[in-house]
Parts: C-alpha cells; structure tokens; sequence
C-alpha cells in the first residue's frame, strides 16, 4: 500500500521529533514545496549548548526558554541554505505556537498540516485565519505507519 502525501510527509516530522532534546514536547517539522521537502527542523537547544536531556529544561514563565522550536529550526534552515519558503506547506507534529505561527505566516508558508492539536492559542487560529494561511490538522496513526513497515519487511 502506498500512503498518501500528507501520511508522508507528517511521518517525516514525527521521524525529526524523535531527534528532540526537549522532554517536555518532543517536536518535529517538515517544510515542503511541490512535494518536495526543503527543510526539516525539532526543537532543541542553539547548537554546541547543553541540551535539555542532559541538564534539563530552563524554565521561564512556565515555558522553557533553552530550546528552539522545530519550525523556527526548519525555517532558519532555508534562510541559511537561500531556500524560499514562498508558498511552502509545513507538516509540524503539534499545531504551533503563537509566535512560530507568526513566523510561519511572514516567511509565506501557505499551509499548516498537523497531527496534533497543542494549546492551539485563539490568536494563532485569528491570525491564520485573517492571512488565510490554510490549516488542518490530518489524522495520523503511527501504528497503521508502523504496520506499512512491518508489511514491506
């Protein structure tokens, strides 16, 4: 059986996730354009600083400020590789925060794919709504993935 694009796609950012340094959310994020990826991103901490699973997380404001998250990590990606993120798709494991949904929305991502609902803050959905950045979040069974594998082995 051949999965779909969405199925696809969201498979990859649960695949990133799991590269998470942050045990509080372990998140992952796949930046496509024409089907194709162009960058993918999870949140960890700045490169060459201690990560989260080895001296915890540093909170502020309830939040842990250590980490970078997956979609500020996929999108810093393209701005380091001169990759245009103009009319790009994102798949994020979690619906984004308020602040990478306005990064999202000025680095011209026209749709948000998701598996999971996340505190999904009332001005994150305003905000996609006004700019009419497409969002949805897609059923995805990691089982059923996982089976797939099994099938192919």
């Amino acid at each position: 059986m051949r999965i779909n694009w969405h199925q696809y796609f969201l498979a990859q950012s649960h695949l990133l996730s799991l590269r998470s340094t942050c045990e509080r959310l372990r998140v992952g994020t796949t930046i496509v354009k024409d089907n194709r990826v162009i960058a993918g991103g999870y949140n960890g901490s700045v490169s060459g600083e201690a990560h989260c699973i080895d001296v915890g997380c540093l909170l502020e404001g309830g939040h842990c400020i250590r980490t970078i998250h997956a979609e500020i990590n996929a999108l810093l990606q393209c701005s380091k590789f001169g990759v245009s993120t103009e009319g790009a798709s994102v798949y994020v494991t979690h619906f984004p925060c308020v602040h990478c949904t306005k990064s999202l929305i000025q680095a011209g991502i026209s749709s948000i794919y998701y598996a999971e609902d996340y505190k999904n803050h009332p001005y994150a959905l305003e905000l996609l709504d006004k700019t009419g950045v497409h969002h949805e979040r897609i059923a995805f069974d990691r089982e059923n993935i996982l089976e797939l594998f099994k099938q192919e082995s």
